[in-house]
């Protein structure tokens, strides 16, 4: 059985507190790549850890939401986890797209507004810039609908293909008003305005939040720790959770708690739910 860990922070474990003792007003937040899913070389055969679903389906009965927040459309994140018609997640939200596209599992419904017009710019002028920075080799763009990523984790050098592409990718972006999201060997153009802080602390609002955690691994999931750190002033507890690597150690630095990964996570998971009456099908 996974035992529940202790936060190194107070203010960590008064969120952990707060949660097991008003479960019903909790909101848990969860990153997908690198905190539910491990990182792999090819994104697209990414796929949730196998305790994942389980665990989530034994703990969001317990709170007031579960909520996956990504950079992937919403309908990926589904498939790759595996969400869709899993008694139990009645409560699951996967916001993707950093929160502009939402799939709710009570309804299977994905709700958007339209596509911000720079991202179909962007889109044919990228393989030209990748070619002129000479970072073709190894790089890769994958294609999200509402924004675009280039990778470089299968580069000869994939570190020095980042510094390469940095400057030229951000001014693509900002000529036709988008911004460019730094990731673990990805460099991620998209519309402003939306993040993973902003869609974190929209949907604590939604569920009338009375406690939130959130786990994340990449600097992307930065603003989520911020919303929180936020939500904290205002008296509402949180938890600060970094899903371990040692590529990025910059939530790390910031968390409350540290697990070893998506297993660590999904340890996490399990622990939760038996502390609030729900494990007993969270095994996995």
């Amino acid at each position: 059985m996974d035992a529940l860990p202790t936060p190194r922070t107070q203010a960590g474990q008064d969120g952990l507190a707060a949660l097991l003792a008003q479960p019903r007003t909790a909101l848990i937040g969860l990153d997908f790549d690198g905190t539910l899913a491990p990182i792999v070389a090819d994104p697209e055969q990414a796929r949730a850890h196998p305790g994942a679903v389980p665990a989530l389906a034994a703990l969001a009965p317990e709170v007031a939401s579960v909520a996956v927040i990504t950079g992937r459309p919403p309908e990926v994140a589904v498939r790759y986890g595996g969400f869709a018609g899993v008694p139990g997640l009645d409560h699951l939200t996967v916001l993707g797209h950093y929160g502009a596209e939402r799939w709710d599992a009570a309804t299977g419904e994905v709700t958007a507004p339209p596509p911000h017009p720079g991202v179909a710019a962007v889109r044919a002028e990228l393989p030209g810039v990748l070619e002129r920075a000479g970072a073709e080799e190894g790089t890769w763009i994958e294609e999200k609908g509402r924004a675009l990523a280039v990778h470089t984790r299968r580069a000869p050098d994939p570190q020095a293909a980042f510094e390469a592409l940095r400057a030229p990718l951000a001014d693509l972006a900002t000529r036709h008003g988008l911004i460019v999201e730094p990731g673990r060997m990805v460099l991620e153009l998209r519309p402003p305005g939306m993040d993973k802080g902003v869609a974190l602390l929209d949907q604590a609002r939604t569920v009338r939040a009375g406690c939130v955690v959130y786990a994340g691994d990449d600097l992307g999931d930065l603003p989520a720790f911020a919303a929180i750190e936020k939500l904290r002033t205002n008296g509402v507890p949180g938890l600060l959770v970094c899903s371990g690597s040692t590529e990025v150690t910059e939530l790390a630095d910031r968390a409350d708690l540290v697990v070893d990964g998506p297993e660590g996570v999904v340890g996490l998971l399990r622990a939760l739910a038996v502390q609030l009456g729900g494990g007993s099908g969270a095994a996995g």
